[in-house]
């Protein structure tokens, strides 16, 4: 409506009118995108069930259940410990049946992710520690364990040999976090590299999953990495997950502090790979650092990993210059030769207490 016609008599009323009009239109618009997203979502959930159901089995870890895929036989068993994010066995899918060749390898689920039923008590390493012990006990996994942990995995592992340590001959520790990483990463490259700072994101997801906004945005999750079923399921999936992995990022300060009152792993044979591959533009602009910054910040995530490895007697640490964070992914074939070695010296670590018990 032009200025003129708004000025004649009656110009202000015939506005408001146009503008109630407008706005009652955008809010109808508002609403049926609202219930076509939430039939969306609806729909999604049902066919993710009936297209993508478990690989593995479901098991009752006392009033829920949590999600484990073992394949392979053979001692000692892998545990594979997936990093802060919706992918649970998803993350493991270039590795996980090249290591089950050799020996048992399982990957699981934590609460609320994929396949896993949410809980309502807090997330962190300590209860994750605790629910894997308990998945292990009731799927009737008693032999050795070696550990593979990435990410935020690392300090779930960390947690979980502190606690559970006579059942744990070995870990690979898969670009870890570090417990002391957002002080010290932040300090060196003057960043805040605290992972609060994408909470917001989580939250907001988590509260509009039931409006398929989170899979209309996830549809191509993977996609570009993964083998084509494996994308899939995670996009399926990513909706319901979201709600796990946002109770895993608030407890992330907990987590940090059961990692570090873990000060030793020991003799057991342990390996820290690391990343370095050097941060894009992209990645530099998104945490507002300069490339100076970002040289000093690989830096400083190399000497933490260093000191990851220096928890064991026995540890060693292995770089990988052309990786980015998701080492499994990037290179695959590196993780797997990883965890095909600290298999073979747990094994040889076995064979001599036998002899040296006879």
């Amino acid at each position: 409506m032009s200025d003129a016609a708004i000025k004649k008599p009656g110009g202000w009323r015939r506005a408001l009118r146009w503008l109630k009009r407008i706005l009652l239109g955008l809010l109808i618009l508002a609403m049926i995108i609202v219930i076509i997203g939430t039939i969306y979502e609806a729909l999604g959930r049902r066919d993710a069930q009936t297209s993508y159901p478990p690989r593995g089995k479901l098991v009752d870890v006392g009033g829920r259940k949590m999600h484990i895929d073992c394949r392979g036989t053979g001692s000692p068993t892998v545990v594979f410990e997936s990093g802060l994010g919706t992918g649970g066995t998803i993350d493991w899918s270039l590795v996980h049946d090249k290591i089950a060749q050799t020996t048992r390898a399982c990957a699981y689920e934590r609460a609320g992710i994929m396949w896993s039923d949410p809980k309502t008590t807090r997330q962190h390493a300590g209860a994750v520690a605790a629910d894997l012990h308990a998945l292990l006990k009731c799927a009737g996994i008693t032999d050795p364990l070696v550990l593979v942990g990435h990410s935020i995995g690392g300090p779930y592992v960390r947690a979980y040999t502190g606690k559970y340590g006579d059942q744990v001959a070995g870990l690979v520790l898969v670009d870890t976090s570090h417990p002391d990483q957002v002080a010290r990463l932040g300090k060196v490259a003057n960043t805040d590299a605290h992972p609060k700072q994408v909470a917001w994101i989580m939250h907001t997801a988590t509260r509009l999953a039931w409006t398929g906004a989170v899979r209309f945005a996830m549809a191509n999750a993977g996609q570009d990495k993964l083998p084509k079923d494996a994308a899939a399921k995670l996009a399926a999936y990513a909706s319901s997950s979201v709600i796990g992995a946002t109770s895993e990022l608030d407890g992330f300060d907990a987590t940090m502090d059961d990692a570090r009152a873990v000060r030793s792993l020991g003799d057991r044979p342990v390996i820290a790979m690391t990343a370095l591959k050097p941060l894009s533009a992209e990645e530099l602009k998104s945490l507002n650092m300069k490339a100076s910054d970002g040289a000093r910040f690989k830096a400083e995530w190399k000497q933490l990993g260093a000191e990851q490895a220096a928890l064991s007697t026995r540890g060693r640490q292995q770089t990988v210059p052309d990786s980015g964070h998701y080492i499994q992914i990037d290179r695959p074939d590196l993780v797997i030769a990883a965890v095909r070695e600290v298999v073979g010296d747990v094994r040889a670590d076995s064979a001599k207490g036998t002899a040296a018990s006879q």
